[in-house]
């Protein structure tokens, strides 16, 4: 990324409005689990106020407004990359495969030669 601004100093006003925006998820949580003689809509209401308050909270946060700021940077540099073709991907994934079977056939020999070497020789000496 281009904008390599590093800030690391968090202050209070900070932790306290990120842990806000905890409490206020974990509390629409808590509220529908223990409002479970209300109608579901009741529910899901408390569920969905206590998840977009903390959101809203955490959002107007120093740390959230980071956070966006990060999201949007890390969109652009997607935005940015040069995927493969399909003909590359194919070619790449083919690769792999063909190696993953090498190495399969390349790990049973040595497990049949240990296993060999194992049962039928040292075993075979002791008798």
């Amino acid at each position: 990324m281009s904008n390599q601004d590093v800030e690391i100093v968090t202050s209070k006003s900070d932790i306290v409005l990120v842990t806000l925006a905890v409490l206020c998820a974990l509390a629409g949580v808590v509220a529908f689990a223990l409002l479970s003689e209300q109608s579901l809509a009741v529910r899901l209401g408390s569920l969905a106020g206590g998840i977009i308050l903390g959101i809203g909270i955490a959002w107007m946060s120093p740390s959230g407004k980071r956070l966006l700021a990060y999201g949007r940077q890390s969109y652009e540099e997607l935005r940015r990359v040069v995927w493969p073709t399909k003909k590359e991907t194919l070619n790449t994934t083919g690769l792999v495969m063909a190696f993953v079977v090498i190495m399969a056939f390349f790990l049973f020999i040595c497990d049949k030669i240990i296993e060999w070497g194992l049962y039928d020789v040292l075993l075979q000496m002791t008798i």
